[in-house]
């Protein structure tokens, strides 16, 4: 039952939830600014969160029907039969409160008793766990509505990188916005590769995502926008903060990206999946050279 429940956590999906942390921290470090103990609370906090959205997604999918029998992408828990769906609304309860409680420590630990940022910080912590679990469960469910892709620009890049930012600094300025930006269009490119893969089903089940509303043509269209605006945001941060060579190391992440887009134009909607892993751990590798080049430019 372990094995079961570890497959429902869809542990490929934490690199890309970590992704946006490690941005935030590699900028913290080079600000001088980076705290190891605020860096692992944020680190747990959104894996729980992850988890949290990708067990309310299962849940929320089959019982809305998005996880049938025709749905190409990997067998859901529920949908197979191997948990039941009152386990999993059970499980979705259970890590909601642990990312609360986590959250609530990491803000502590973040502001101690300054209540003007902690609370503020605590509706943003709310928001994510509404925005988990509201993107395919209830009555409706605004992942079926379209909005995901913005949902995830927000809690992946936005809040993910310049939310956590904060939490190091206590500052933050605009130039901040665009490794957030990079962070949150590459989550999204992720997001349409899942969605590109599930058009057929997701139309059979009166899911409207960006896909299904423009069709795959268009969709592989803003797929390469999702990818060259991601890496032209990451090109205009360092070309504002430039000191040295190093700085351009996350370029080397191009042709994996290329790839990856080569890939969602070419290849049918069936053999999509192992892109969507591919696209989550490209997301992660060019945070770290992007980090890496950062600090690397500062000594």
């Amino acid at each position: 039952m372990t094995k079961v429940w570890i497959q429902a956590f869809r542990l490929r999906t934490l690199p890309l939830a970590l992704a946006c942390i490690g941005m935030a921290g590699f900028l913290a470090a080079a600000a001088g600014k980076f705290n190891p103990l605020l860096f692992a609370l944020c680190c747990l906090t959104t894996v729980l969160l992850q988890i949290l959205s990708n067990l309310a997604n299962d849940y929320g999918d089959s019982i809305n029907g998005a996880d049938h029998i025709g749905r190409k992408g990997p067998q859901r828990a529920v949908q197979s039969g191997t948990i039941t769906a009152n386990q999993m609304r059970n499980a979705v309860i259970l890590f909601a409160l642990l990312s609360l409680v986590c959250g609530l420590f990491l803000l502590w630990t973040a502001f101690g008793t300054d209540w003007q940022a902690l609370l503020l910080f605590l509706g943003l912590g709310l928001l994510s766990i509404a925005a988990a679990v509201g993107y395919t469960v209830g009555k409706k469910p605004y992942g079926y509505i379209g909005l995901g892709d913005i949902s995830v620009l927000i809690f992946f890049g936005i809040v993910g990188v310049m939310g956590s930012y904060y939490l190091f600094t206590q500052h933050i300025t605009w130039q901040e916005m665009l490794p957030a930006l990079s962070c949150g269009l590459f989550s999204i490119a992720v997001l349409n590769v899942n969605n590109i893969r599930d058009i057929e089903s997701d139309k059979a089940a009166g899911k409207y995502s960006i896909p299904v509303r423009i069709g795959k043509e268009k969709a592989v269209t803003y797929h390469w926008f999702l990818l060259i605006a991601g890496l032209v945001s990451a090109i205009g941060y360092t070309l504002l903060n430039y000191n040295s060579p190093w700085q351009f190391l996350f370029l080397a992440t191009v042709p994996l990206l290329v790839r990856n887009g080569i890939a969602v134009s070419k290849k049918p909607s069936h053999q999509l999946d192992p892109f969507l892993k591919q696209m989550a751990l490209s997301s992660l590798i060019f945070v770290v050279l992007f980090g890496l080049g950062l600090l690397i430019a500062l000594e």
